[in-house]
């Protein structure tokens, strides 16, 4: 399972590409591995404020129904609409086409490097 480096993570498996003061925020391979299908995303409302840590919505799939955690705090500038009508985007492109939300970033959060994000991932197995 490939750890882009490019990328920052959480411990709770979301991801986090910046660029300048936004940050796209999607939820890793090992994440919807282990979710199995996504059938259903709850994406946030655009102009909404997060914390660092707070839940901003849920993926369902045929196994669990997961709460999404933003790693870092600031406000919704985007959501990606085209979950609505292809959750399955999540599976096949997680670090692509299948990102969730964009923040304008205020707060940094914890976040981790790809190599400390792996031994998360060692940790679990």
């Amino acid at each position: 399972m490939s750890v882009p480096e490019e990328l920052q993570y959480t411990k709770t498996h979301e991801w986090v590409r910046r660029e300048g003061d936004v940050a796209t925020i999607g939820i890793t391979e090992h994440a919807q591995d282990e979710l199995g299908d996504v059938v259903f995303v709850e994406l946030p409302e655009v102009g909404s404020g997060l914390g660092a840590g707070d839940s901003f919505g849920v993926v369902e799939s045929v196994k669990a129904v997961s709460d999404l955690y933003t790693p870092v705090g600031g406000e919704v500038t985007e959501v990606n609409e085209a979950l609505n009508d292809g959750p399955e985007l999540i599976n096949s492109d997680p670090y692509g086409e299948g990102w969730i939300v964009r923040l304008r970033v205020s707060d940094e959060g914890e976040l981790l490097s790809a190599a400390d994000y792996e031994k998360v991932l060692e940790e679990e197995d």
